[in-house]
């Protein structure tokens, strides 16, 4: 008699549904392709490129809020109307199966140029409305950079995987930190020639995907249009769990990466360390630090799992949310410190959730699933990003971060059911 599978029972998706096994010359016991490692440097400096201009606005927020008359809401929305764009941008490209149906690198190429061209054209437009509507169009640019670039590193990998999108997300890492170094460290440089030079960084990122990226063997270059593929990837319970397990990540992540500025300059306000700028240097060491955390959890979950190493870094993250109110006026160096640790773990399970969809979903749905699992995301964004400065008006920066907590515990909650049963 055939033992019946249990009902909760998770089943990862054959490479090739075609045949239910990847070609010979490229099954999971073979060596990587020779070009991978080169095609994954390459694709990681095109992301760090072509994502600089998310954070760009938002490390000239000061500067810009200041210039216009821009207070309170105003200032939000202008990292807010990014991920507004984005979710839309990952909307509709997921009802489209544009991640599928066309080339991922090609996609990539156009997502660039166009964040490109909507972020430099900030710099002449003269009112608030104008800056948040162009902000808007550039979030929904790079809804065609994020996940085609997922979608070009899981095609080149699979036994390392969880590596190869770590060291992907790590690039975005960097490339989302480096406005606030430049805000930083460039007090003279005006706004608009911030948001120039991250516009140009981003025409160089097209340029290195579009020209010198190639297509991998272990995802479709291209699928055919499919009006049943977002239902598809609903169904998937894998897929299900996994994009769980993202949203209490994205509950906290872009959050604390947006206020982490202003909770530091409110945690040095009257100390001797002059806040100043120094709200944009803790943010960038912060940010970046998640970069080293992207690429260590990576190569940790493809030898531990995927799933047992998302959980922990959420784990640790929401204890940090915790610890925020306890170093709250401590001097910089401690804030430095509490960044490091924060942004290490608060980005590092990032990959993961990438990797595990890329897993659980038929190589032909994979940019659709992966488009859908980050609209979401980005979508629940939008709530917190909100909430926290509303909680700090509350109970002030030092409690703020508590209510970004629910998000990692439910998420490692997740990752727990998951990890338990795949097994």
């Amino acid at each position: 008699m055939a033992q019946r599978r249990p009902p909760f029972a998770l089943r990862r998706a054959p490479a090739d549904p075609s045949v239910g096994r990847p070609p010979s010359a490229l099954s999971p016991t073979s060596a990587r392709p020779p070009d991978a490692k080169r095609m994954l440097a390459l694709l990681a400096a095109g992301q760090f490129f072509g994502m600089t201009v998310w954070f760009s606005a938002t490390a000239s927020a000061p500067a810009i809020a200041f210039e216009f008359g821009i207070t309170g809401a105003g200032m939000a929305w202008l990292t807010m109307a990014v991920q507004g764009g984005f979710v839309a941008g990952t909307l509709v490209s997921a009802l489209l199966n544009l991640a599928d149906a066309l080339n991922a690198r090609r996609l990539f190429a156009a997502g660039c140029l166009a964040g490109a061209a909507a972020n430099g054209a900030i710099a002449f437009v003269d009112s608030s409305a104008a800056i948040v509507a162009l902000r808007f169009a550039t979030g929904a640019a790079l809804a065609c950079v994020y996940p085609p670039g997922m979608k070009i590193a899981a095609g080149w990998f699979l036994e390392r995987r969880g590596t190869a999108l770590g060291v992907v997300v790590g690039a975005l890492t960097v490339g989302s930190a480096f406005p606030h170094l430049l805000a930083w460290a460039a007090a003279g440089v005006p706004w608009r020639g911030l948001l120039a030079l991250s516009s140009v960084l981003a025409l160089l990122g097209a340029a290195i995907v579009g020209l010198a990226v190639e297509d991998g063997p272990y995802v479709s270059a291209s699928a055919p249009f499919d009006p049943r593929a977002v239902a598809a990837v609903v169904r998937n319970r894998g897929v299900r769990v996994a994009t769980l397990g993202y949203l209490g990540h994205m509950w906290e992540l872009y959050a604390m990466w947006t206020w982490i500025p202003a909770y530091a300059a409110a945690s040095l306000a009257g100390s001797a360390w002059s806040p100043g700028r120094t709200g944009s240097l803790v943010a960038f060491v912060t940010i970046a630090s998640g970069a080293v955390g992207c690429v260590l959890a990576g190569r940790w979950a493809d030898d531990w799992g995927k799933a047992l190493v998302a959980g922990g870094s959420m784990a640790m993250s929401a204890a940090c949310c915790v610890l925020a109110g306890l170093a709250f006026g401590a001097p910089l160096p401690v804030l430095l410190l509490l960044g490091i640790v924060w942004g290490f773990f608060v980005v590092s399970d990032s990959a993961q959730f990438s990797a595990l969809v890329a897993e659980f979903s038929p190589r032909t749905h994979v940019g659709t699933a992966l488009t859908l699992q980050t609209c979401v995301g980005f979508l629940l964004t939008l709530v917190s990003m909100r909430l926290l400065p509303q909680a700090a008006a509350l109970v002030g920066w030092r409690w703020a971060f508590l209510a970004l907590a629910p998000g990692p515990f439910l998420g490692a909650w997740a990752m727990r059911r998951l990890a338990s049963r795949s097994q």
